[in-house]
């Protein structure tokens, strides 16, 4: 992308049980660590916050009425800064175990778009679009790793159908 803009992701899934279920405890009790891991890497931008409490990351931006809906929205400078957040930290690991405590989703789970420098995108916002990248497929508009020429990491690491994480 052209200078001036960076990388927005969104990522959906739903827990296999509330967050306070011991089925889920050890993705919780590492929330704040890969979190704050996310935020200190170089290229991050921003990330969309709970409310602060220990150990609740932002599950409590649930998607719906649905608790156990949760998502993940953050911010980069460009593509090689997320990618290495995401395949070449800890977070690889918990992302490898996504399946343990995230139900198998029968859609698209993580779209990507780029938004202007300074702009924070709202979680309703990113869920349109996941909506259109869905309906209608990577575009510009809305897209997946696939989509960014620059993205390499992620076709050793795709997900095969398994859990969102």
């Amino acid at each position: 992308m052209t200078s001036g803009f960076h990388l927005a992701e969104l990522n959906v899934g739903r827990l296999v049980a509330p967050t306070d279920d011991p089925r889920v405890a050890e993705f919780m009790d590492n929330l704040d660590r890969i979190n704050g891991m996310g935020k200190r890497m170089p290229g991050f931008v921003w990330m969309m916050e709970g409310s602060g409490e220990p150990g609740t990351g932002n599950t409590e931006n649930s998607i719906g009425d649905d608790p156990q809906s949760v998502a993940n929205l953050t911010v980069w400078q460009d593509v090689k800064s997320l990618e290495n957040f995401v395949w070449n930290t800890v977070h690889r690991q918990f992302y490898e175990r996504r399946q343990e405590w995230f139900e198998v989703l029968s859609e698209m789970h993580f779209v990507m778009w780029w938004v202007p420098e300074g702009h924070q995108p709202t979680l309703d916002e990113a869920l349109d679009r996941l909506d259109h990248l869905r309906a209608k497929g990577a575009s510009d508009h809305a897209f997946d790793w696939a989509w960014l020429k620059e993205a390499e990491a992620w076709k050793t690491h795709q997900c095969t159908g398994v859990a969102a994480e």
